[in-house]
């Protein structure tokens, strides 16, 4: 894994590329006005996006002439999808998203559900459901081979706390117990999560903190 990957990516900036070993590498880059993260994975001849946010043409110079396999949304909000379906339409890729949240993103040929597994060059990322920020909101897990775990966590998790509920009290408990139980309980502290926004961070960096998220309740 490459030591000098921080994550740290700005709209119209150079992209931040990290080997998660095994053959898959990973390229985090920043598109548009509201600072969307888009990851692409590439294992082999096949590649994954995760959020087809915006600028369909640093998305799809990105890809490159290697094509795509899958566009993975994580939720049902429109920064995450401006461009996915000009870029569905240039590659011929599938797109997925939770069918909780499918009827509200404009195209999608493929539904997922909690424990479902998206793979990409023989690589696995398991599907995991956390209910709050959006009903179908999802985030992807990558267990490294004899290393750490990788979450992508779409606005479910950021650095400082959990994503958006707007004041919604029974939403905000249901996404801080699924980032909890889902998320906390199940990985360990160098588990690196990647967000929809902004900055990287490590569970373990974030653990530390979850009560006091809690007791604020945003």
């Amino acid at each position: 894994m490459s030591d000098d990957y921080t994550g740290d990516v700005q709209p119209g900036g150079a992209p931040a590329v990290r080997d998660l070993g095994d053959g898959l590498a990973l390229t985090k880059v920043s598109v548009g006005p509201m600072d969307n993260n888009a990851y692409l994975l590439r294992a082999g001849a096949e590649q994954l996006l995760i959020d087809a946010a915006n600028d369909a043409a640093t998305l799809l110079d990105l890809i490159g002439p290697a094509g795509l396999r899958a566009v993975v949304t994580t939720h049902r909000h429109q920064d995450h999808w401006v461009a996915l379906e000009q870029v569905v339409k240039a590659t011929g890729a599938a797109s997925l998203a939770h069918e909780d949240d499918a009827p509200a993103v404009p195209v999608v040929t493929g539904t997922l559900r909690d424990g479902d597994v998206v793979e990409v060059g023989g690589h696995a990322l398991e599907v995991i459901h956390v209910v709050g920020h959006t009903p179908g909101s999802v985030v992807l897990a990558y267990r490294q081979p004899g290393g750490r775990t990788h979450l992508f966590t779409g606005d479910s998790l950021f650095p400082g706390g959990v994503g958006n509920t707007r004041g919604n009290k029974t939403n905000f408990t249901s996404l801080i117990n699924d980032v909890e139980t889902k998320l906390f309980d199940r990985f360990g502290d160098d588990t690196w999560f990647y967000p929809g926004h902004g900055k990287d961070s490590t569970l373990g960096a974030e653990r530390p903190h979850l009560a006091e998220w809690r007791a604020r309740g945003w």
